[in-house]
C-alpha cells in the first residue's frame, strides 16, 4: 500500500537558500524506500517584495541592509551549496529581479504536475546558468521543458490578472507568520523552516511516513 506524504513548499526563486534547501529535500526523497509517494506543491513567497522592475544589484543591497562585506554572506550559502552538490557562486548572477512572473509558471504548472521541477529549474536558471529570469521569453525557454506551449507560457507571464493572484498569494504567506525561506509545512503537521542540514529531512520525512511517531521525541 502507498504510503503518501504532502509537503507544502514556500520558496523564491532568488532566495540562494532555496536552492539548496529544495535540493536537500530531493535527495532526501529520493533516499525514502519504495511505497512512499512524495507530492510537493510549491507557493510562492518574496524575499524583498520592494524589488523595483529594473532589479537590483544584490552586492550593494546587502552591503546596505547588513552592513557587511556581501562575500562573507556567500561564502556561507556557498560552503553549503558544495556539499550537497552544488557548485554555485553567487558572484556571477550580480542582480536580483521580482519573482511574481516566475511564480506565476508555477502555480498555474500544479495542473500539469510539473510544479516542484518548473520552480527548480527557474531556480537554477537565475542561480547557476546566470540568465534574466525577469525576461518573459527566457522564462517561456524554461516553461516549455515543464508541460507549457510557448505561447500559454508567454500569456500567463503577460496577464495582470493571473499575476495579481500570484501577488495576492506571495503577500499572504508573509501575513500568516511565514517570515522567512525556504518553509516547509509536513502533512499540516508540522513545519520545518530554513535549509536544514540533510538528516533533518530525512527525520521530518520518516516522521511524516509514520505519523504515529511524536514530532517532538
Amino acid at each position: 500500500m502507498t504510503k503518501t506524504v504532502k509537503i507544502d513548499l514556500f520558496t523564491d526563486t532568488v532566495c540562494p537558500w532555496c536552492l539548496v534547501g529544495a535540493e536537500r529535500l530531493d535527495q532526501a526523497i529520493a533516499r525514502l524506500p519504495e511505497g512512499v509517494e512524495v507530492v510537493v506543491e510549491n507557493h510562492p513567497f518574496y524575499l524583498d517584495p520592494n524589488t523595483p522592475d529594473e532589479g537590483v544589484v544584490v552586492a550593494d543591497m546587502l552591503r546596505e541592509k547588513y552592513g557587511r562585506d556581501p562575500r562573507e554572506m556567500w561564502a556561507r550559502v556557498e560552503s553549503e551549496a558544495k556539499s550537497t552538490g552544488i557548485e554555485l557562486d553567487l558572484s556571477q548572477q550580480p542582480r536580483s529581479f521580482p519573482t511574481r512572473k516566475g511564480h506565476t509558471l508555477v502555480r498555474l504548472a500544479k495542473d500539469k504536475g510539473t510544479q516542484h521541477a518548473l520552480s527548480n529549474a527557474i531556480a537554477w536558471a537565475y542561480f547557476m546558468d546566470h540568465q534574466l529570469i525577469n525576461d518573459d521569453e527566457v522564462l517561456a525557454d524554461i516553461a516549455v521543458e515543464h508541460g507549457f506551449t510557448r505561447d500559454e507560457a508567454l500569456a500567463a507571464v503577460r496577464n495582470p490578472a493571473e499575476l495579481q493572484i500570484t501577488h495576492e498569494l506571495a503577500v499572504s504567506a508573509a501575513q500568516q507568520g511565514i517570515q522567512g525561506v525556504p518553509f516547509f509545512i509536513f502533512d499540516n503537521r508540522f513545519a520545518v523552516s530554513g535549509c536544514q542540514p540533510a538528516e533533518v529531512f530525512d527525520r521530518a520525512l520518516d516522521l511524516a511516513v509514520h505519523p504515529e511517531k511524536p514530532v517532538n521525541a
